[in-house]
């Protein structure tokens, strides 16, 4: 009986997986920016394969002996380096002044600038006043 709720709690990993893989790479096909298509990969298929993976450990626990870490390591490695590299590729594309789909920078959008107002001049620095007391 417990062989059973194992099998069928490792096909639901699979199927989650699979499921949730399948979902990230559509999004990354489909999606029509760089903002939007960095979502799908980071978010959908890093648990996708993070199911699968967790599947793969629990089946090996199960076929061999002992407990399968190689499968664990691995997702821990997955789940930690995703989000950090998501955030390295956003933050290269502010720097850059990537545009997103409306055509302005994300930074005009989250400063309320709407689509069709002029944007103010940023102002610009004071010199340094070097030497003066």
């Amino acid at each position: 009986m417990i062989d059973l709720i194992l099998e069928l709690l490792i096909a639901l990993l699979i199927v989650i997986g699979a499921v949730f893989t399948v979902l990230g790479s559509i999004g990354l096909v489909r999606l029509r920016d760089f903002y939007s298509r960095l979502h799908s990969p980071t978010k959908a298929t890093t648990l996708g394969v993070g199911s699968l993976l967790i599947a793969s450990s629990i089946y090996f626990s199960l076929k061999d002996d002992g407990l399968s870490l190689h499968e664990i390591l691995v997702t821990v490695f997955l789940f930690i380096t995703a989000p950090v590299g998501a955030h390295l590729m956003a933050k290269a594309a502010l720097h850059l002044r990537l545009r997103g789909e409306s055509g302005l920078p994300p930074r005009e959008l989250l400063q309320g600038r709407a689509l069709g107002e002029a944007a103010e001049p940023e102002p610009e620095p004071e010199p340094d006043r070097v030497g003066e007391h």
